[in-house]
Parts: structure tokens; sequence; C-alpha cells
């Protein structure tokens, strides 16, 4: 396989809804799709999911261009590839800039697997035909509109949901989803809102059977997390904290978590993600997909990547419907009974919208040697 063309597509979406965390409020969502080519002109899509301010983690979409266009692409273009595995190795000399690795190596994988005329599924080694999917749900402006929201997926058959929280916006919401949904597969993401001395209020969310307090503390920490985590009966996911197989292998270690969410850009790229699962699961973590708010490109990564045996928890994969009035790939993503059905076609088994594409495009650029 050698790709010998790359375009680079600057996109910007409206989501259908304001998405607020700890640290934002987003509606506009500007992200980068890449389009790698082989000889014959068949075409892989890969998705950069990094976010236009550095709050997430250190990138941003403009420096993911820049790395892309500078740096990666040039490493890769015209190179002889016998695997996507290769694309890893490769780029390991550039340090971090996982996101802007991820996006071209998501794209050659579909390439690959359009290659070699599977699904992208079949090509991780994935075994599942339909994955199970929970869905992600922001800060609200009050807990009655949160419990409206919350009525709404349940009734659409999501088997998980996830609540964002933050010091001021926990216990008392917990405690008031709990009333209303005693028996909801529920957790808490904290995206690093808490510190060391918020131990005894973390502690009171014990009280409410949630599946996992995702990444309380600071986003660059496995220490203090194994700490806490010694005194919370409530297990604790990690997820920005989680950038390698070696930052995996340490937290395991050190025991800073009992599950892991695997987001693909994070970790810089498909073939991390399946080597952070495979030490996941021969050490007993479970792991499951968080999302980044893809387009339905990413979204079609998630998928596959689900299909893997150890995603045995509800992933953030939502219906395209939940995000975009109009998504970018053909059918759009769909939920039945919070089960979505993995594509069997070629690739990531749905078709680029090439006219939505276009009219979300702010700018593009061509590379070929």
């Amino acid at each position: 396989m050698k790709v010998s063309e790359v375009t680079l597509r600057h996109l910007k979406m409206r989501m259908n809804f304001p998405f607020t965390t700890s640290f934002t409020t987003m509606q506009d969502r500007e992200f980068i799709l890449v389009e790698a080519k082989n000889e014959a002109g068949l075409s892989g899509w890969g998705e950069s999911v990094a976010f236009t301010a550095p709050l997430y983690n250190e990138e941003t979409m403009k420096t993911n261009w820049h790395m892309l266009e500078d740096f990666i692409i040039p490493m890769i273009l015209d190179k002889h590839l016998d695997h996507p595995d290769e694309v890893n190795t490769i780029l390991a000399p550039i340090r971090k800039n996982n996101m802007a690795k991820s996006a071209l190596e998501g794209a050659v994988w579909d390439l690959y697997a359009k290659e070699q005329q599977i699904p992208l599924s079949k090509a991780l080694g994935g075994q599942k035909e339909t994955i199970e999917v929970g869905i992600s749900i922001g800060i609200k402006e009050s807990i009655a509109e949160l419990l409206e929201v919350i009525d709404g997926y349940v009734k659409e058959g999501y088997k998980r949901i996830k609540v964002k929280i933050k010091p001021g916006w926990d216990v008392d919401v917990i405690r008031a989803i709990r009333e209303q949904f005693p028996q909801l597969p529920l957790m808490a993401d904290a995206n690093s809102a808490y510190r060391l001395e918020d131990l005894e209020r973390l502690k009171q969310l014990d009280q409410f059977d949630l599946m996992m307090i995702e990444q309380p503390l600071a986003a660059d920490d496995i220490v203090d997390h194994a700490h806490i985590q010694k005194q919370l009966d409530t297990p604790i996911c990690l997820d920005e904290s989680i950038h390698s197989y070696e930052d995996a292998r340490k937290a395991i270690s050190l025991g800073s978590c009992q599950i892991i969410n695997i987001k693909i850009g994070r970790v810089g790229g498909i073939t991390e993600a399946k080597k952070i699962h495979d030490l996941c699961f021969s050490k007993g973590i479970p792991v499951w997909c968080g999302g980044m708010l893809e387009s339905g490109i990413g979204r079609a990564h998630n998928i596959a990547l689900t299909t893997l045996t150890n995603f045995t928890m509800p992933g953030d994969t939502a219906a395209s419907k939940r995000y975009w009035e109009q998504d970018v790939i053909e059918p759009v993503v769909t939920v039945e009974n919070g089960l979505i059905r993995v594509p069997d076609k070629p690739g990531i088994g749905y078709e680029p919208n090439i006219p939505a594409i276009d009219a979300f495009t702010v700018h593009q650029q061509t590379f070929r040697n």
C-alpha cells in the first residue's frame, strides 16, 4: 500500500445543542478531515478530534494542521506500507501531537481495509455485529432540565448515561438522577475538575452506585488517582491521563484506576488503541470507547474499534442525529434499542457525503509529491 495523495479539509459544523463540560461550552465544532488516496484513486478517511482551543489537551485544530502539513504527511506520502501498524512506528519520533497522528493513521486504516475488501472492524480483529452505546450529557442550566433530557434518552434505549460534573454540580445532581432513575446505569465525568482536597466530596458519590467516576483529578496525573482510588468504593476511570500503552501500563501498575476510556485520537491512533486494549484485557481492566463530538467519519472509526473483545462497557458513540442535523456520511449512524449495527462494507462502512463535506468545508489543501 502506498499513499500518493492527501487532502486536508477544515470543516465547521453546528451542533444541535450547546455541549457544556467542566471546562468549556461548545456548539460550533471545527475539525479536520483527512482523505488519503492510493495510486488507483481509492480513498481512505480519517478525522482529527482536536478542538479549536487547548482545553482538553495541548493540541488544537490549527496545530494539527501544521503538524500534518509540515511533518506527518511528508513522512507517510509515497512510503510503501505493508500494514497500517507501520504508521505508528514511522511517526514515533514525533513527540505527542497524538490527534494529528491519529487523523492520518485513521485514513490509512480505512484505505487498507478497502484495499483488502474487508470491514475495518474485521481488519482490527473485531468480532461483534452490534455494539452497545451510551450517551454523554453536558452540564445543564438546571437539574430539572437535565432530568428531562435523561428521560428522553432512556426512552430511546441508550444502555448507559454519562453526565458531566464539577464542584457545585455533583452530589445533589447525582442524587436527583438516582431518585428518578434508581436502576439506571450511570457514570459521572469530571474532566479533571477536582483536587485531592475534594476527596470527601467525591466519597459522597459512593452512595449512588455509579458505574465509575471518570478523570476526577488532573489530566496529567496517575499518582493522586491511585491515592483516592484506594479510598473510593466507586471505580475510577482514566481518560485524559492515558496517552499511550506506557501510560496505561503505569496507571494499572499503580492501581490508579479500575477502568480505562480509550479514545483513538487521544492515544495517537488505532494501532496504539489496540495495544492498550490488549494490555487491559490481560490485566482484567475493562475498557470503553469515549467520544470527542466526532462527525460521522470519526464515529465510524469508534464503532470499528469497539468491536474488539474487551470493550465491555457502552461507549459514547451515539447516533448522528444526537449531534448533527446533517452528518457527513451516508447512511448516518443510527441507534436502535441502545445498539449500533456494525457495518459490513469495506473500510469504515459508511460513504463520505461529498456534497455535505463541501458545504461545511472552510478551507482545503491537497498534498502530493
